[in-house]
C-alpha cells in the first residue's frame, strides 16, 4: 500500500494484484509479464511507493485474450497493434480477419512445400532401401542423392517479431 492515500483508494488497492499473483493465476511468468508491459500489451500498472506493480483484476482477461491471439498465430506486435486500435475506439476485427487470412495463405504455401519435401524424402529412402550401403566420404547414400527441393526453412512464414 502506498502512503498518504484516502481510505477509498486503500480499499481499491487491496483488490489489486501483485505481479506474482497475476503470474500464478495465468501461468505466465513474471519476466513475460514485464515484457508484455514494455511492449504495451498491458498498459501501465499502478505502483506502490516501493515500486511493486499492482494490476487491476481485469488484467486476467487481457492476458487470456493475448494467449488466445497467440494460439491463433498472431505475433505480440500484431496483438499490441490490435489492442491499440481498440484503445483508440476502433474495431480491430477487420484487421484481425486480414491477419488470419494472410496467415492461412502462408500456411497453405508451407504445407505445399512440406508435401513436396515429404515426397522427395520418401523417394530417396525407397532408393536407399534398394541400394543398401554405399561407400562414400561419410555416407555414400547422402553424397549420391540429388536434391530438387530443400527442406523449407522454419522461418518461411513471414518474418514476425515476437
Amino acid at each position: 500500500m502506498t502512503r498518504n492515500q484516502p481510505a477509498a483508494a486503500i480499499g481499491k488497492q487491496s483488490k489489486l494484484l501483485k505481479i506474482g499473483e497475476v503470474s500464478k493465476r495465468t501461468g505466465i511468468g513474471i519476466e513475460a509479464l514485464r515484457f508484455y508491459e514494455r511492449m504495451g500489451l498491458l498498459g501501465r500498472p499502478t505502483r506502490t511507493n516501493s515500486g511493486y506493480r499492482l494490476y487491476d483484476p481485469e488484467i486476467i482477461e487481457r492476458l487470456s485474450f493475448i494467449k488466445k491471439a497467440q494460439v491463433l498465430g498472431l505475433s505480440l506486435s500484431e496483438i499490441a497493434q490490435i489492442i491499440s486500435e481498440k484503445a483508440a475506439g476502433e474495431s480491430p476485427c477487420a484487421h484481425v480477419r486480414e491477419i488470419v487470412r494472410n496467415r492461412l495463405e502462408e500456411l497453405d504455401q508451407r504445407m505445399a512445400e512440406m508435401r513436396r519435401y515429404r515426397r522427395e524424402l520418401g523417394a530417396a529412402l525407397a532408393q536407399w532401401d534398394k541400394e543398401g550401403d554405399r561407400k562414400g566420404h561419410v555416407c555414400g547414400l547422402i553424397e549420391s542423392t540429388v536434391i530438387h527441393h530443400s527442406l523449407p526453412a522454419a522461418h518461411n512464414l513471414k518474418d514476425r517479431k515476437s
